[in-house]
């Protein structure tokens, strides 16, 4: 069964539902599979299926596909057959990593970055294109680089886990996962690219399989998710059966009808489908404000929500703030804990994004392991990536059998001539060894205070979960232990979807949730939609589309009322900074223009306002 299900239309009870049909049935419970897309809609799921009161529940497997197919690739175990070791990449890691991939071909970093996603998706860029072979020789190159660095390095990329346990699948008919379940149910089959699909189909194979998404709440296309699978479902699944789901019980009518108009501006296979509200379906409150600059715009912001709250007797955990950059939220943050309501950021996938967190993070790595080679590589990558002199050191660690750790101590202890420009290396490593000789034996607070000194905003949001993890420990975490913490609470963030906050988070987070106020932040040119530079027409055409999708999903989280918001005026650097569409209007302050979805709302939109004098007004009824 394929069930295409619009925002707010119940599609996870109707999952839910599903599944206790099973049960009452007298279906193993062990061998249905439900498949969700992140770890925090699975772990809700598991909620709700315990919910249900039956014996056999809890056996149910529920989980991210990602979680599934490590935990086969261990238990089977083709990680070690294959002598491949389970220390995953970051992102920022990753970076480094392509810059070693010097190959011409390959081109500049974004190609590369693309090429790093195709070979997530199994190389199956295009939805007819069956993942898991290689035709182009580029590809082929670079896919020989890629194994080369990760084996080399003894780490691996989360994007291989899906390709790995599809081949061991296709290539291993008497595993004993192949026809195992008898049940297959997937949440937001949509955001799912071709060979995660193909997993599926694998994994179901000669099971029943219910899927259920949306295509115009497809927001992952770059890692080639394939948003008319779901559309399409039927044409490639014999015998399905096709429902829908559009009678939204979420949002207020007049939320509907502008997110119905401007999902509409993109090509559709069904131009036609609209969300429609319940019978007696509150109109809501929709607002569209303008601020003459940030400071203005958050400080107000802050101060409407905290009216909202009290005025509506609404709990803080009924609001949302959106918004395309953590700094942003940051200030509303700030301000309302100030004022005394609680408000949690929750930018956790963001706390490695500026460069002083990233080599934070690789210290506190190579304070947990010395051999680590992945993060001794990005040290010595660090103020500039320096490939040809790293390629020394790997090839003579190579030569020798040395960890690159050693090799670069017998670098600084002269041991062997090296090139000049393998010298440079030399202070970079010895300042590392100083300072993790400084860090050795602090125990974890005193650990986190030393290695994340105060008074730098670009580590705000590393220090905030550090101190977290700190706290909550039950007993004592060593660098290992807390490195570990720190990796899963960035790389798997967990936004609640019940909080006594108010919860402040990126859009693309959002998806899944719902509260009484949503706002929504930063709705200017080059925020929202943000479009990478160096896209073809038809890329950037795609991209935006897909920007629409996201804004779509951000407007239809409210229930009650949405705010949507943005600044007039930006200072020069924090423009560049967040890679705005601006018009320098001196040498230190630019102009924005709004956010084309603005209009993109169509007639029933309410009009365009000035902050103060809306607040003014908003606040005095």
């Amino acid at each position: 069964m394929c069930v295409l299900a619009g925002p707010g239309t119940l599609k996870t009870t109707a999952l839910i539902r599903r599944v206790a049909r099973l049960v009452e049935e007298n279906a193993e419970p062990q061998r249905i599979l439900v498949v969700t897309f992140t770890r925090t809609a699975a772990r809700d799921l598991v909620r709700q299926l315990q919910d249900l009161e039956h014996l056999g529940v809890p056996t149910v497997h529920a989980g991210t596909l990602h979680s599934l197919c490590f935990g086969m690739l261990r238990q089977q175990r083709v990680l070690e057959a294959t002598q491949r070791v389970a220390r995953p990449l970051l992102e920022y890691e990753a970076g480094i990593m392509l810059e070693d991939l010097t190959d011409q071909r390959f081109r500049g970093k974004t190609e590369k970055w693309k090429r790093l996603e195709a070979f997530g998706a199994g190389w199956a860029r295009l939805a007819h294109e069956r993942p898991g072979w290689l035709f182009d020789p580029v590809d082929e190159a670079f896919h020989r680089e890629l194994m080369q660095w990760l084996r080399f390095h003894r780490a691996m990329l989360i994007a291989e886990l899906v390709p790995e346990a599809l081949s061991y699948l296709r290539n291993n008919p008497a595993s004993s996962y192949r026809g195992f379940y008898r049940h297959g149910l997937v949440d937001e089959y949509q955001d799912l690219n071709n060979a995660e699909q193909a997993l599926i189909d694998l994994l179901a194979e000669g099971a029943t399989l219910y899927v259920t998404g949306d295509d115009d709440q497809s927001i992952y296309r770059f890692k080639y998710a394939h948003r008319d699978g779901i559309v399409n479902f039927a044409e490639h699944h014999d015998g399905t059966h096709s429902e829908s789901l559009d009678e939204c019980w979420r949002c207020p009518s007049t939320v509907i009808d502008l997110g119905n108009t401007l999902i509409s501006r993109n090509r559709r296979p069904m131009p036609d489908r609209r969300v429609r509200p319940t019978d007696g379906c509150p109109d809501g409150d929709v607002h569209i404000v303008q601020w003459q600059n940030l400071k203005q715009e958050t400080e107000n912001l802050a101060r409407f929500i905290e009216w909202y709250v009290k005025r509506h007797d609404v709990s803080p955990g009924q609001v949302l703030v959106l918004t395309p950059r953590r700094r942003i939220g940051y200030r509303i943050r700030d301000r309302l804990n100030e004022m005394g309501i609680p408000a949690q950021s929750h930018f956790s996938e963001q706390a490695l994004e500026p460069k002083a967190a990233q080599d934070r993070f690789t210290v506190l790595t190579l304070l947990a392991d010395r051999d680590d080679r992945v993060a001794l590589r990005c040290w010595l990558g660090r103020p500039t990536p320096r490939p040809a002199a790293y390629r020394h050191v790997w090839e003579r660690s190579t030569d020798s059998g040395e960890s690159p750790w050693m090799t670069m101590e017998g670098v600084c202890r002269g041991d062997f001539a090296v090139p000049g420009y393998v010298e440079e290396l030399k202070a970079r490593f010895e300042a590392l060894r100083h300072e993790l000789e400084a860090l050795d034996g602090l125990d974890a607070e005193d650990l986190v205070e030393a290695w994340l000194p105060a008074g730098d905003s670009d580590l705000d949001e590393l220090r905030q979960i550090a101190r977290a993890v700190v706290g909550e420990a039950e007993g004592a975490l060593d660098p290992a232990a807390l490195r570990e913490q720190l990796r899963v609470a960035i790389t798997q963030p967990e936004p609640p979807i019940e909080s006594d906050s108010v919860r402040i988070m990126s859009l693309h987070k959002s998806k899944g949730l719902g509260a009484d106020l949503v706002v929504v932040s930063g709705c200017v040119e080059g925020l929202i939609p943000f479009i990478e530079d160096g896209l073809s027409q038809r890329e950037a055409e795609e991209a935006l589309e897909e920007q629409r999708r996201l804004f779509y999903v951000a407007l239809t989280r409210t229930k009650r009322c949405v705010v949507l918001s943005g600044s007039r005026y930006f200072p020069l650097k924090e423009a560049r900074a967040m890679k705005l569409l601006f018009r320098p209007l001196t040498g230190y302050v630019v102009e924005s223009i709004a956010s084309r979805f603005l209009a993109e709302l169509g007639p029933g939109a309410p009009q365009a306002l000035l902050g103060p004098p809306w607040l003014e007004y908003v606040t005095s009824r």
